[in-house]
């Protein structure tokens, strides 16, 4: 019970708080961790490939049992504290690790650039939270990567890290939240790291797989309550929802892309590089810039009904077994 009570108050506080720029994040800890053995790795297998293959997975191994046997070792000091203070941290931890606010915040920068007509600004708003280039991208192309990005992340920020919470608590929220940062960090397959990181980015696929699917379905239950295209964000969702390199990544943008009637994904720069992608939903109408905020309606929704499912059935395996 006090899992799901902490889940719950860190639920209220990061849509009350959001991640303010002050406060020292855990995800930045868990990334000096993967840049610091990246170092080693590499000082060891220099540029073999076999050796960078093995040493990937001992890298992912060392970085997601660390933050998870660390977070639960101090939550079970603080029992011995007191309840209190157990449910405290529980709580604070289980806010630091959803990021539904500072995700439509974000995006929202880059709406009011648009809105002031600012494309650089715009450009650069957009660039910290997308992995792509984005010096060269249009209005359009600018509108279109902060929605895409919105709509993938309402899993990986938000509803991914709301299942593991509800499961097991801060811990497991802590295993999911360094298993997405490997990913996010090393999970390419470029040269510099398709050996070092495939570990990191096959078992990202693996732990997001169920939260994907189930983020696809209660967005589309969302588009329905929120009055948009629900009818064309399950149809754009039984075509597209593969349309991606990733198993994952589609299952959103092809839910946001019906609901909102427009054309997402296409071919993307990353690092210098051109990359073919197919797109994702149909050219009913333009895309504009009201439809960040639009991605970012249904992101609070998908959340709040993500909220209510994963808590309900908590609750009722805890009355009932």
């Amino acid at each position: 019970m006090r899992t799901l009570l902490a889940c719950m108050t860190g639920f209220a506080l990061d849509l009350l708080w959001g991640d303010p720029r002050w406060l020292y994040h855990p995800v930045r800890i868990i990334g000096a961790w993967i840049s610091l053995l990246e170092k080693g790795c590499r000082a060891v297998c220099k540029d073999k490939k076999g050796q960078l293959l093995v040493a990937g997975g001992v890298l992912w191994l060392l970085v997601v049992a660390g933050a998870f046997l660390l977070s639960w070792l101090l939550l079970r000091a603080a029992e011995q504290v007191h309840p209190a203070a157990a449910f405290a941290l529980e709580s604070f931890w289980c806010y630091q690790l959803l990021a539904c606010k500072s995700l439509r915040e974000e995006s929202g920068k880059v709406y009011q650039k648009l809105a002031e007509g600012n494309l650089p600004e715009a450009r650069k708003a957009v660039s910290m939270i997308v992995g792509r280039d984005t010096e060269r991208l249009t209005e359009e192309g600018v509108v279109k990567a902060a929605v895409e990005t919105v709509a993938e992340n309402t899993s990986d920020g938000v509803v991914a890290p709301l299942f593991y919470l509800i499961i097991g608590g801060a811990p497991l929220g802590f295993f999911y939240k360094a298993v997405n940062t490997m990913d996010s960090m090393i999970g390419y397959k470029d040269e510099k790291y398709r050996y070092l990181g495939r570990c990191a980015a096959k078992l990202d696929d693996f732990f997001n797989y169920i939260p994907a699917r189930l983020s696809a379905l209660l967005m589309i239950a969302g588009a329905f309550l929120l009055g948009m295209d629900g009818a064309g964000a399950w149809r754009i969702y039984r075509r597209d929802r593969k349309k991606h390199a990733s198993p994952n990544a589609a299952q959103t943008e092809a839910v946001c892309a019906g609901a909102l009637r427009i054309r997402l994904a296409g071919d993307a720069w990353y690092f210098g590089k051109l990359y073919k992608k197919e797109y994702i939903g149909d050219d009913i109408r333009p895309v504009e810039t009201r439809d960040i905020v639009r991605a970012g309606r249904l992101l609070y929704m998908t959340a709040a009904l993500a909220f209510v499912l994963f808590g309900g059935v908590k609750l009722s395996l805890l009355f009932y077994l």
